[in-house]
């Protein structure tokens, strides 16, 4: 049997189909194509850090329910305990976990475009995944299109990223509200951008016994600790955490989280830094010829490039030490896009300077 054959004959098809989730290679590169907090710690808090950790106990499992740390991210984020709270290593693990709970001929709703696991997922899994597309001239919800699938399909599983990505505006509120009331499956608002929004549906989960709403600390500045989590009611958070693969969440993480959320100060600076930038980098973007930016309640910009132009200004950004992310390739109300990612302001100001070049050339 020859390896391709052995391999045909082991895997599901859905995962045959399937493309790896590709992660570009940015050493030695001004790194903009992530949506990473671009700022890394003083000496002297890293110091402080490091303490914290010395007398973690390594040869130990870590507490299989974080529950000090699940207890401090209730905390921080003023979640009443009426609802429960489960972690994951980032928020693509409580993604994995929502959709292996469900029936295998359920079906999963969200936008076209949006965060891309949530269809890799659902493909992996052999769901019936649906992505319904958001409105061209503003990249809000289609609401009727969106009413009509819940109609016709009575997804178990709707997943709403606010703000969304890759476009980075938030949904209309009265039409995520909507599609809450009249949906029987579960509905996620997935709030990885949370820190950069002033917006938020956490404070509405007494109000919906349908809905969960998720976060991350990625975007907030702790992208390498891993750490998602999501809060609902009891007896939904139960039933993942049947699923959920004990020790999820390792001692480092656990402590580190503590730590960082126990500073908040600090990252609250950072991200007004980020805002404020990101008004600037918005501003310059949409004062070249040919670009247009759109608005952004994330750490990033979406913006359109001029017809056919996309690839190739991406790959001469590259060419020039700047990697972005190249969106066009998705085609449908991507095309022609790129997204940049707000970074400190040498590399706003290098990118901007990259991309002048790029459109002149």
């Amino acid at each position: 049997m020859s390896k391709n054959a052995l391999v045909a004959s082991i895997f599901r098809p859905e995962v045959l189909a399937l493309s790896a989730y590709h992660v570009a290679d940015a050493s030695g590169f001004i790194k903009l194509d992530a949506m990473e907090n671009p700022y890394s710690w003083s000496e002297d808090f890293k110091q402080q850090w490091l303490a914290t950790l010395k007398d973690c106990e390594l040869n130990r499992y870590p507490d299989p329910e974080a529950r000090q740390l699940n207890a401090t991210i209730k905390r921080v984020n003023g979640i009443a305990d009426e609802f429960d709270v489960l972690l994951g290593n980032g928020s693509d693990e409580i993604i994995q976990l929502l959709l292996m709970a469900l029936p295998p001929t359920a079906s999963v709703l969200s936008t076209t475009p949006s965060f891309v696991m949530y269809k890799q997922l659902s493909d992996c899994l052999g769901l019936r995944y649906h992505g319904v597309p958001l409105l061209a001239d503003s990249f809000d919800l289609d609401l009727p299109a969106m009413l009509a699938v819940i109609a016709e399909h009575q997804p178990s599983v709707i997943f709403l990223a606010y703000p969304n990505n890759p476009t980075g505006n938030l949904f209309s509120e009265s039409a995520i509200l909507e599609i809450i009331e009249v949906s029987k499956g579960l509905v996620v608002i997935d709030e990885a951008y949370a820190p950069f929004a002033n917006a938020s549906f956490m404070n509405r989960l007494g109000q919906y016994e349908n809905l969960l709403v998720m976060r991350t600390v990625s975007k907030l500045g702790l992208a390498g600790l891993r750490l998602g989590y999501i809060a609902g009611l009891p007896a939904i958070i139960e039933q993942l955490h049947k699923i959920r693969l004990p020790y999820n969440i390792n001692v480092l993480t656990q402590a580190s989280v503590e730590f960082a959320l126990s500073h908040s100060e600090i990252f609250d600076q950072q991200t007004q830094a980020i805002c404020a930038d990101r008004a600037l980098v918005f501003e310059q973007l949409n004062a070249l010829d040919g670009i247009t930016a759109y608005p952004s309640a994330a750490n990033f910009i979406l913006f359109k490039t001029p017809a056919g132009r996309a690839t190739d200004i991406f790959l001469s950004l590259k060419q020039q030490g700047v990697l972005i992310k190249n969106l066009s390739p998705q085609a449908g109300l991507l095309t022609d896009c790129l997204r940049v990612t707000i970074g400190k302001p040498e590399e706003n100001a290098a990118f901007l300077a990259a991309l002048r070049t790029s459109l002149e050339s």
